[in-house]
């Protein structure tokens, strides 16, 4: 699943979508994708992603 991220526009590629869909957890880890070459894996806090149509993502998601 890929997200966008609030302020850059780069999209975010959801490793797990157990992180995401988990009410409790604030972060997730993704990476992101940018160019030809795979990225590193980092931690997100899923309130500095959205849809990549630019929705918010669900409030059951966040808290």
């Amino acid at each position: 699943m890929f997200l966008k991220e609030k302020y850059s526009g780069h999209l975010v590629e959801v490793i797990d979508t157990g992180e995401l869909f988990d009410p409790e957890k604030l972060s997730l880890r993704g990476k992101y994708q940018i160019g030809e070459d795979d990225q590193d894996e980092e931690v997100f806090s899923k309130t500095n992603l959205e849809f990549m149509s630019g929705e918010a993502l669900p409030r059951c998601w966040l808290n």
